[in-house]
């Protein structure tokens, strides 16, 4: 059987587009699009020959079935052929139980997706496998694509400078000046990209590589390209490998641009329509207070997006007040009954400390929504019977200033840190070393 996919407006506009098309928005009505698989297709393999597939493959040693995204090529982009796949064994990440951090909130059963532990330290490399190895076939083909590229606050412009490197590629990338973190900010350095930073913020830089790909031959890699997307989904598809072909009650997501809300939507709808699982989850998308748009429609029974200027946020990923993804997550929020919730400086900044104590080593954006999770349990919204997953973007290694600046105490608007930690400086003797030791295991 050939398995199929291709571009569809979200407007429900006639006709569709190839996949190797150099298209990013609806010739029709200007909308996005979205890639739409012939589900049909997919049904003459039934949900049990899906599951054995997806389970031979996982994290296998064979290229490129052991990436957790193409262990599931046919429900990602079936078109594409296996030798222009360029893969970091990206995705297969930890589903990690966080019971301390549930226990503080009455919840039982909490796991954190650590997607922040793939190959460049962030989600993004989940969709960046698709695009990347899609434009290496577009110009393989002949396509005069002369180089892929992004505006980014630094995960997304890290995954692309990343593989575009490894598929020989050229990368540009569109940085908002002094506004990402240095970690952030050399990865594409690295790499070899040309990097422009610009005085502007996120959404001026989304303009600007906008106009670019219009004028200029180079191909769009941000999350407004469908593309992107179709790696991405793969997590939905994992979390319920993970719980043995189970969905959790709720997922909780940190939201800036859009586009994954959409993606695990997408993602758990393939598994719902093709009868790997028997029901959806909820959803929560999380925002920083200060860069809150979806939320301000929500609050407002869904009305039209009103664009803002996002301020300053520790969760710099996500400081986006234009969300190109808008009227996607609006979609995919509705069909999962879901919600939105924000988080200040201090509450993002605090919860993120407090799942460290778990063990991990979260990044603001993963603080972002355990202070979401953490508003929806103290309000009753979630309780100690839903299993509740957390979807971790980024590693916290690229945000170590942050972890620093919170044990110091110098974050901005975090005027208290509740779990701070500060090493205590003693004299070289005994008996110091053992009354700290005395006093500090109580």
């Amino acid at each position: 059987m050939t398995f199929t996919a291709e571009f569809r407006c979200i407007a429900g506009c006639a006709g569709g587009y190839a996949l190797d098309e150099v298209i990013y928005r609806c010739p029709k009505c200007s909308e996005l699009l979205e890639v739409v698989h012939d589900l049909e297709a997919l049904r003459t393999r039934s949900a049990d020959d899906w599951k054995a597939l997806f389970g031979a493959r996982w994290r296998q040693v064979e290229e490129p079935f052991g990436s957790g995204v193409w262990g599931k090529h046919e429900w990602v982009a079936p078109q594409l052929e296996s030798q222009h796949i360029v893969s970091m064994l990206e995705g297969g990440t930890h589903l990690t139980r966080v019971p301390r951090f549930a226990a503080a909130l009455g919840l039982g059963d909490v796991r954190v997706k650590q997607c922040g532990t793939s190959h460049s330290g962030s989600f993004k490399d989940l969709g960046m496998t698709v695009l990347v190895s899609s434009v290496a076939q577009m110009i393989a083909r002949g396509r005069p694509i002369r180089a892929i590229a992004c505006a980014s606050t630094g995960d997304t412009s890290a995954a692309l400078a990343a593989y575009a490197a490894a598929a020989n590629i050229r990368a540009v990338v569109i940085l908002p000046r002094g506004k990402i973190s240095t970690a952030q900010l050399v990865q594409p350095l690295a790499a070899g990209a040309l990097v422009l930073a610009v005085d502007t913020d996120f959404d001026g830089c989304m303009r600007l590589v906008q106009d670019l790909a219009d004028r200029e031959g180079v191909y769009l890699a941000n999350s407004m390209n469908s593309l992107r997307l179709e790696g991405q989904k793969t997590v939905a598809i994992e979390i319920a490998q993970q719980l043995g072909w189970q969905v959790p009650d709720w997922v909780v997501i940190p939201g800036g641009n859009l586009g994954n809300v959409s993606a695990l939507g997408a993602g758990f709808d393939m598994l719902y329509h093709l009868g790997l699982v028997d029901r959806r989850p909820r959803i929560c998308v999380a925002q920083a207070a200060h860069a809150s748009p979806l939320h301000a429609s929500y609050t407002n029974q869904w009305a039209d997006l009103a664009p803002v200027k996002a301020k300053t946020t520790l969760a710099s990923a996500i400081q986006i007040g234009n969300p190109v993804s808008f009227k996607k997550a609006v979609r995919a929020l509705r069909a999962f009954d879901g919600v939105v919730e924000v988080a200040t400086e201090a509450e993002l900044a605090d919860a993120s400390a407090s799942a460290d104590r778990d063990g991990l080593f979260t990044c603001p954006h993963t603080g972002v929504a355990l202070a979401a999770l953490t508003k929806l349990a103290r309000r009753g919204d979630i309780t100690r019977d839903d299993r509740v997953v957390v979807i971790s973007t980024a590693s916290g290694l690229k945000f170590a200033d942050f972890k620093v600046g919170y044990h110091e105490a110098r974050l901005a608007d975090v005027a208290a840190p509740v779990h701070r930690n500060v090493p205590l400086e003693l004299p070289e003797r005994y008996d110091a070393v053992r009354d700290a030791l005395v006093r500090g295991l109580g």
